[in-house]
């Protein structure tokens, strides 16, 4: 349907159409600039719902693809007598999703169009809340299509900046705290990366006859070429370079070890996750539901892309680990939530505790784990972002979010509290809501590869219906306070997002074939690459 279109930069530039048509509006009329702020993140939405549509009509385990030459810049080494005359980098812009990817795009452009609508809470200078929040979206966008690693290095440090001034400038009274710990903490992560990058960069060199004699190494950073690069690696029964850009075990240990470090990061993983805390704090409630909903995953999908895929052998072998890490997470953040007294450090710490339910399924190295832990990214976007949409209205309306301050609303706001208790059931993982499924598939593949670990895990749900109910309940039912008796229900502004992630998180707990479907050809072909390595690594 799409071939001849180039539907992938249409989505991933697009809020650029928004950002143009912003600076035109004049900055006093704040009703325009919403309205127009808000239509632009339809643009994405509508493209990524008609790919998703299309993919599902595609044959297993296709791709839709964009690439062309894009950046290419030779150095000269210098040196006299060398048979080496320059050394070229070449960098392609190359977009692609397959069924990993895709339901990434869609939940980021889903949830761009539902935190645009809770942006009507943002009281100042709208025109520069919302040029930042096109340009996140941007980024988010192509960090999942992103099949170069240098334009992913750039699209995963797009997200930042805007990021950082969303926080600083709109957040609440810690904001300039929690905008400087952000940054420092995932720049490090950026740092790390980019290392791993470099010596990733490094493995796809080729030694091509340069023009007046000698010759010139092209380095690609094609992740496709890297990937075929490390497998003809592992096709050596002995760790003996079969070329000169051979990255040997111990290489490879190490560049695993810096991605696990630099995603883990923006996971957030035990003892990496301190930094989202305070964002999700102080942070704007509509920039929340993206960093919630979206950016925590990418630092999974980056896992999964770039450390799992490129190292299966080390990933393998350090299976325990991650599952430790996944049930340290998991215990971790579900035994802090119940006892927080603010409702949003409540989210906060069981972001932490369901993220490492990812980590779990991940652990699993089988199909029905990665399809869980995948299938759990999805579901808790559209789940963290639905409670911190809740949020930001209850704070809007009494100003406060500590759990002692409030009670009874479900009185006076009875639609809120409808929803707030939906999407309490659906984060405790009651059957029925996407919640059950991705949890449930993540300890089930888990069960079958450490039965240990997925059992001290399961305890995770226990304690996750334990604090959910509280806050939930402490919010809706007792006494309430004479104070909030007056208060006003949802506006349309706000029903129109409940709605919809109410909507998705039902209809992935009834039918999850609608994402298992495009997930299940990617998966199968992981699985089959995770578990027939039939090489040794050296090291």
């Amino acid at each position: 349907m799409f071939e001849q279109v180039p539907i992938l930069s249409l989505i991933v530039l697009s809020p650029l159409l928004g950002v143009i048509a912003l600076l035109f509006v004049p900055g006093q009329n704040g009703r325009w600039i919403k309205n127009v702020g808000i239509a632009a993140t339809f643009v994405p939405l509508v493209l990524s719902a008609a790919l998703y549509a299309d993919y599902l009509n595609q044959s297993d385990g296709f791709e839709y693809r964009e690439q062309a030459d894009w950046i290419r810049f030779a150095l000269n080494p210098g040196t006299l007598g060398s048979p080496i005359t320059s050394y070229i980098y070449d960098f392609d812009y190359h977009l692609a999703v397959d069924g990993l990817s895709l339901p990434l795009v869609f939940l980021t452009a889903l949830l761009g169009t539902m935190a645009a609508f809770a942006s009507v809470h943002i009281k100042k200078r709208w025109k520069a809340y919302f040029i930042f929040f096109l340009l996140l979206e941007l980024g988010m966008l192509g960090v999942f299509m992103a099949r170069d690693l240098f334009l992913f290095f750039l699209f995963f440090e797009a997200t930042l900046v805007p990021t950082f001034f969303l926080i600083g400038i709109w957040g609440y009274a810690e904001r300039e705290k929690a905008a400087n710990k952000f940054l420092i903490y995932n720049g490090l992560g950026s740092a790390v990366m980019l290392i791993a990058f470099f010596i990733l960069i490094s493995t796809a060199g080729a030694v091509q006859t340069a023009s007046g004699g000698g010759s010139a190494i092209v380095y690609s950073g094609d992740l496709g070429v890297i990937m075929n690069n490390l497998l003809m690696e592992r096709s050596a029964l002995v760790n003996v370079p079969t070329n000169p850009f051979f990255l040997g075990g111990t290489a490879q240990w190490a560049v695993f070890i810096l991605l696990l470090v630099a995603f883990g990061i923006k996971l957030p993983m035990f003892p990496f996750h301190t930094w989202m805390l305070k964002v999700h704090a102080e942070a704007p409630p509509s920039l929340v539901m993206l960093h919630s909903g979206v950016m925590l995953k990418m630092g999974a999908y980056g896992l999964l892309r770039f450390g799992i895929l490129l190292f299966p052998a080390q990933a393998k072998q350090w299976a325990l680990v991650l599952a430790a890490l996944g049930v340290i997470n998991i215990l971790y953040g579900a035994l802090l939530a119940f006892v927080q007294k603010d409702f949003k450090l409540v989210l906060a710490y069981s972001s932490v505790s369901h993220m490492g339910v990812v980590l779990l399924g991940l652990a699993a190295f089988n199909q029905t784990g990665m399809q869980g832990a995948i299938f759990q990214m999805v579901s808790h976007g559209l789940i963290s972002a639905l409670m911190f949409l809740i949020v930001g209205s209850l704070y809007e309306r009494t100003e406060t979010t500590t759990l002692g301050e409030l009670g009874g609303l479900a009185k006076a706001i009875p639609f809120m509290s409808g929803v707030l208790l939906a999407g309490g059931m659906a984060l405790l993982g009651l059957p029925g809501l996407s919640g059950f499924i991705g949890e449930f598939m993540a300890f089930l593949g888990l069960f079958g590869a450490a039965k240990t670990a997925a059992v001290i895990g399961a305890l995770g749900i226990i304690l996750a219906a334990v604090y959910t109910l509280r806050g939930v309940l402490s919010i809706t039912f007792g006494p309430m306070p004479d104070k909030y008796r007056d208060i006003r229900d949802a506006r349309v502004a706000e029903v129109i997002p409940m709605i919809a992630l109410v909507a998705f998180i039902v209809l992935l707990g009834v039918y999850p074939a609608i994402l298992n479907q495009p997930l299940e050809a990617t998966v199968s072909a992981f699985d089959h690459l995770l578990n027939n390595l039939s090489v040794k690594v050296g090291g």
